[in-house]
């Protein structure tokens, strides 16, 4: 059989290449196709591969600008024919699902999200105003041409990856999808060694500084509190929070993985305000057994398992927020570090790749029988 897995980009080392690198753990004789890749970006174990790439990938320093390439995306990945192919996998939260196949083809999208730009996250990507009316036929655009390759003909199946995520295929799509969750290594979370130089107790926020992520909103809800929150991570809006942050937030700024688990393992709890697609730092801590406080929406529905797992909070609010970390610090002593790694377990690698397998294996045989 004949298999091709397709990739958006390859510009780093972020949670969409670590299932990349799974997907192709579990079909080692794969050809790999990208719109674009960045030699250098992603570790050996995708470099040593042959990596083929569209025409954008040959423009001078598009390292510095492929995301304003937007535009001719469509016209990219529809470059690829991978039609001569029994399989062609897609890792797709932007255009790899729209690839070329041929009816013969099973194709079976493994959906990280429908493109966040056209879809559920316009407004925080392309802002409102001036700017949002003119890139507004370029969205109605994108939104053609992102359904009209979401059909039965260009897709077999898709799987996507939490529950939200199936939802907005759903919307976007008009498809039916199940759900299989990504690979996290919990078992270096749960097993890790470092010890974690920060003065306890403290709370944990780890961020992207991007302002889908809420960073703002953790450490408004911290100003007066007598408790302490420890940032880790960085980014474009780290700064201005930092220069404006109270004196109970420390910001550590990016951490070697080490690092983040131990400050996993001796928080008293993570602070989760962001809606994402799936949520791997929320699995990761319950992974070192530390309890989640989370917005009550995405990823966070599927990996944070309240009473057990942490505290929800409903509303992007400080009152919301503060008022989850009170009813956190009322049962505090009862949560179960043992409870929240087993927990984390249901999101491992090794349940992945079998949970994947399995429903390929399954769709490869319907479209036989």
């Amino acid at each position: 059989m004949r298999v091709a897995v397709v990739h958006d980009w390859l510009t780093g080392w972020r949670g969409g290449e670590r299932v990349l690198e799974q997907i192709l753990l579990l079909y080692p004789d794969a050809d790999l196709f990208t719109l674009i890749h960045l030699q250098g970006s992603v570790p050996a174990s995708l470099e040593s591969r042959r990596i083929r790439v569209s025409p954008l990938s040959r423009l001078p320093g598009v390292g510095r600008y492929y995301r304003a390439l937007l535009p001719l995306f469509p016209w990219a990945i529809r470059r690829f024919d991978l039609s001569s192919y029994d399989l062609v996998i897609s890792c797709s939260h932007a255009v790899a699902k729209s690839v070329r196949t041929g009816p013969d083809t099973v194709h079976v999208s493994y959906c990280l999200t429908p493109m966040r730009y056209i879809w559920d996250q316009a407004d925080a990507y392309l802002g409102r105003g001036l700017r949002r009316a003119l890139v507004t036929p370029l969205v109605r655009a994108l939104r053609r041409f992102d359904r009209a390759t979401s059909g039965p003909d260009d897709v077999t199946a898709f799987i996507a990856i939490s529950s939200t995520v199936r939802d907005r295929i759903a919307r976007a799509y008009e498809r039916d999808a199940c759900v299989v969750y990504p690979p996290v290594d919990t078992d270096a979370v749960t097993h890790a060694a470092a010890s974690c130089d920060v003065p306890g107790p403290f709370y944990l926020l780890v961020g992207g500084f991007v302002p889908y992520k809420r960073e703002a909103l953790a450490i408004d809800a911290f100003r007066g509190l007598d408790r302490s929150l420890v940032v880790a991570g960085d980014g474009p809006l780290r700064e201005r929070l930092e220069v404006g942050a109270p004196d109970n937030v420390h910001f550590v700024g990016r951490v070697p993985d080490a690092e983040l688990h131990a400050l996993y393992r001796d928080c008293r709890a993570l602070i989760y305000p962001q809606e994402e697609d799936f949520g791997i730092i929320a699995v990761e801590a319950q992974a070192a057994g530390s309890p989640v406080i989370a917005y009550r929406g995405g990823g966070a529905l599927d990996t944070v398992r309240v009473p057990e797992g942490g505290e929800f909070f409903e509303a992007h609010t400080t009152a919301s927020l503060r008022a989850a970390i009170d009813r956190f610090e009322a049962r505090e002593a009862d949560f179960d570090g043992a409870e929240l790694r087993g927990c984390a377990q249901g999101f491992s690698i090794p349940q992945f790749r079998q949970q994947f397998a399995r429903t390929l294996e399954k769709l490869l045989d319907a479209e036989a029988g």
